[in-house]
């Protein structure tokens, strides 16, 4: 899904409340590229868990077009959008890094792509909270994706419940002889 034509940049634009599938769909008819991230998210409703695809940028949509030819001016006439984000009289760019990271994140119809998963086993290291930059190692994992890992404290097995957002894996290397 990344793509980058000569000339043209990445811009984020802020949209109309409940109206991202519209401004998508209407950017897109005007010959527009697009980029809305979207990730499922679950909620209780009526006392049954739903699950639905949701923004991930609540109230923006990236697009990308040429701002020396003009084209801002269409983007913030354009139903659904209320106007590109700038500083100034033009409209800021978005850095490309960030918006090809965030495509390779997710799948050809832009839903986030969940992270590496873990396995037991697994060498982590703890990302927040005030275990953070602790090592550990994943002992389980629950359904709700708790993840219960083993980490050394005062010369003791310990282990504690983390949420898989608070873990980054490690890439196990073998150790070198000179290491042992």
């Amino acid at each position: 899904m990344t793509f980058h034509d000569r000339g043209t940049s990445w811009f984020l634009a802020q949209l109309k409340p409940n109206c991202a599938n519209i401004a998508d769909k209407n950017l897109k008819r005007q010959g527009f590229n697009t980029f809305l991230p979207m990730e499922e998210e679950t909620r209780q409703r009526n006392g049954k868990f739903v699950t639905a695809m949701r923004p991930l940028f609540p109230g923006y949509i990236f697009v990308a077009f040429d701002v020396a030819r003009g084209f801002w001016r269409t983007v913030n006439s354009t139903y659904g959008i209320t106007r590109l984000v700038s500083f100034g009289k033009e409209p800021t760019a978005v850095p490309l890094d960030l918006v090809s990271q965030l495509m390779l994140r997710c799948d050809a119809k832009g839903k986030l792509l969940p992270p590496k998963l873990l396995k037991p086993g697994d060498q982590v290291t703890l990302t927040k909270g005030p275990f953070a930059n602790f090592m550990a190692e994943v002992e389980k994992i629950a359904p709700d994706r708790r993840v219960w890992v083993l980490m050394e404290i005062m010369g003791a097995q310990t282990r504690v419940a983390v949420g898989a957002d608070q873990l980054r894996s490690i890439c196990n290397q073998p150790m070198a002889k000179n290491d042992i």
